[in-house]
């Protein structure tokens, strides 16, 4: 996730439930994901571990950017009717 989509989600994430709910999400993963990455040498099930928090993490990831397509769908729509 870019930097700039991070900032708009935390500025987001008061007026929308399920994006707070999920970019918590998100960050609980990520340091998950960062315990695993540190490890010189993982289990098979320590590797099957992190495979699956990386496709929940990538999941929620493909949900938050919706979210704000969708959030940027209205912004637009709002602009140009007030534009006419």
């Amino acid at each position: 996730m870019e930097k700039r989509e991070e900032e708009e989600i935390v500025s987001l994430v008061d007026q929308l439930p399920e994006l707070r709910s999920l970019y918590a999400e998100h960050q609980d993963l990520k340091k998950k994901l960062d315990k695993l990455n540190h490890k010189h040498h993982l289990t098979p099930e320590e590797e099957l571990e992190k495979k699956r928090i990386q496709k929940v993490k990538l999941v929620g990831k493909d949900r938050m950017m919706a979210i704000l397509a969708a959030r940027r769908g209205e912004v637009v729509k709002t602009v140009q009717a007030a534009s006419r």
